[in-house]
């Protein structure tokens, strides 16, 4: 089990604007309600200005573990903060904990500084799986899985569209001992690249630097070294880990739930579930192009305003990827992202 946390630190606001090109306003986004069944609660609803005591640490069902003082405790969660069978809590929430007759109680939440989400399984209603935090480290591997920057790309859209700062970190460097060749786009577009070795401890001093005094969750692929990095940032910690598929070279999931832990160094880290497809939540194909920093750019010389960088003639956006301007692997992504929003469009009518 890992050890308790040490002393609750507040949560720190981002100063960083991880949307100074996003024009597109995210002001009364769909919740999808009209595909849900049943009445759906508007989010704002849970929500209050609550004077916080606690940090939620991991939700269970109608049950969070929230770290209150000095001391993480289990506690049960107020009916007016559940949706179903499910609290709406996530890591990272700020609470407040009030003593029941059948122990603590949850019974209210602060409104959230930023997020991250995807669909839940029924698609229909929202998923956080981490609030109030400074970063999102997207974490991808050399190798055992492949390198996959179409994932990379879909956190990047989830993480401008939830309001936090992405870093990519690629793990596993000693497998080839040089960084996978598409990696050298994200650097061109000004993001933070850190690349690590859970078993050289190349990069870890790096990475640690980034995450000091922050709120941050690790994100990505099943098998790319999420928690191993968390164990390698604190030796202490003892987060279980398992091998890598022999037959299918794939990941496995270890991390069953997303749980937040506090590292030394003022370090508190969300670790989540790996996964091996990411559904993006609240964004459509409107929106999607600006998702895309450097399409957004060039997207301004189309000659369609609402060109789709599809089959339009006179775009700028494919010229840019034809001269190298526009990375082709971006573009590519942002093909196959527009093609699953719209499919899921249609499928929601």
């Amino acid at each position: 089990m890992p050890r308790p946390f040490k002393k609750s630190r507040p949560v720190r606001k981002r100063t960083w604007d991880s949307n100074d090109w996003d024009t597109v306003s995210r002001e009364g986004r769909s919740r999808r309600a009209d595909s849900a069944s049943g009445p759906v609660r508007s989010s704002g609803e849970y929500f209050s200005d609550c004077d916080a005591n606690g940090i939620v640490v991991s939700p269970y069902g109608v049950l969070a573990f929230v770290l209150c003082a000095d001391a993480e405790c289990l506690c049960r969660v107020d009916t007016s903060l559940v949706d179903g069978k499910t609290s709406i809590l996530a890591p990272g929430d700020m609470v407040r904990v009030e003593s029941g007759e059948k122990g603590p109680v949850v019974c209210a939440v602060r409104p959230r500084t930023n997020k991250l989400s995807r669909p839940s399984v029924g698609r229909d209603r929202e998923q956080v799986f981490a609030a109030n935090i400074d970063r999102a480290v997207i974490v991808a591997s050399v190798a055992r899985p492949a390198f996959n920057p179409g994932l990379i790309d879909r956190y990047l859209v989830a993480a401008q569209a939830g309001g936090v700062e992405p870093i990519v970190c690629v793990n596993k460097i000693d497998i080839s001992g040089a960084e996978p060749g598409g990696i050298a786009m994200y650097r061109e577009l000004g993001l933070a690249v850190v690349t690590t070795s859970c078993e050289s401890g190349a990069g870890l001093a790096a990475l640690r630097e980034l995450l000091i005094a922050k709120t941050s969750v690790l994100v990505g692929h099943s098998g790319t070294g999420k928690s191993s990095l968390v164990n390698a940032l604190d030796p202490d910690l003892t987060i279980h880990t398992q091998e890598i598929s022999e037959s299918s070279k794939k990941g496995r999931h270890t991390t069953s739930a997303s749980r937040l832990y506090e590292l030394a160094g003022a370090i508190r880290i969300i670790d989540t579930p790996g996964i091996k497809q990411l559904g993006l939540w609240g964004v459509s194909t409107a929106e999607i192009n600006y998702y895309f920093r450097e399409i957004a750019e060039f997207s301004q010389q189309c000659k369609f305003r609402d060109c789709t960088h599809t089959h339009e003639p006179t775009c700028a956006v494919r010229d840019a990827v034809e001269t190298g301007a526009i990375a082709r692997g971006r573009f590519e992504s942002y093909l196959r992202i527009r093609a699953s929003l719209e499919e899921e469009a249609k499928s929601g009518e």
